[in-house]
């Protein structure tokens, strides 16, 4: 098992190490973007199933998107609702998205800010990382730190000493919304409701 502290956690994320740490919807199994093979390897996901660029603030996850002035306005609009939140918006992705992250469909990112104290401080100091839920493909996404140690004891996993209770994470993924160009396609739905 490979339980550490913040520092090394941080430190072993800008190293390109695979690390995991709580959100506020289940514990995160993240890496650099570049980095994102490790994910796939280590949950055993096949590449049709993108991964999620996680960051500590909106500014950091816009560099990442592209689209029209108008676009941009609909997305920050939403974004202003529901973000630090269990919103993940799928976007067009811009050339600074390592092909990695979406090996069978490059051209879209999903992004999201997570309302946890804890990842936007981990974020703030990695930068936006590609992440994941913590568990191996197919099966329910572990809850608690210690179960993720235990799996993947290859990767680097926040000891709970280091952040309160009140982070608890509410153990369903983020609702997932897809801008196809005139408007938002729901592909998975968690607890939060997207307004159009």
């Amino acid at each position: 098992m490979t339980l550490v502290s913040l520092v090394d956690l941080i430190a072993g994320a800008r190293a390109g190490l695979l690390v995991s740490f709580p959100t506020d919807t289940v514990p995160a199994l993240a890496a650099r973007p570049e980095k994102a093979p490790l994910i796939f390897e280590a949950k055993q996901r096949s590449q049709d199933k993108p991964l999620i660029l996680m960051g500590a603030s909106r500014e950091d996850l816009w560099p990442y998107v592209q689209g029209s002035e108008n676009e941009l306005k609909i997305w920050q609009s939403v974004a202003d609702r529901h973000w630090p939140g269990a919103l993940t918006l799928v976007l067009p992705a811009s050339d600074r998205v390592p092909k990695q992250m979406n090996p069978t469909n490059p051209t879209t990112i999903g992004i999201r800010v997570p309302n946890s104290t804890i990842a936007q401080a981990i974020l703030a100091q990695t930068g936006p990382l590609a992440t994941t839920s913590a568990n191996f493909s197919g099966r329910p996404p572990l809850q608690k730190l210690a179960e993720i140690a235990e799996n993947f004891p290859e990767v680097l996993t926040l000891e709970a000493k280091q952040f309160n209770a009140e982070t608890a994470s509410i153990g369903v993924p983020s609702t997932v919304g897809k801008w196809t160009g005139t408007n938002w396609q729901i592909l998975r739905q968690g607890t939060v409701k997207l307004s159009f």
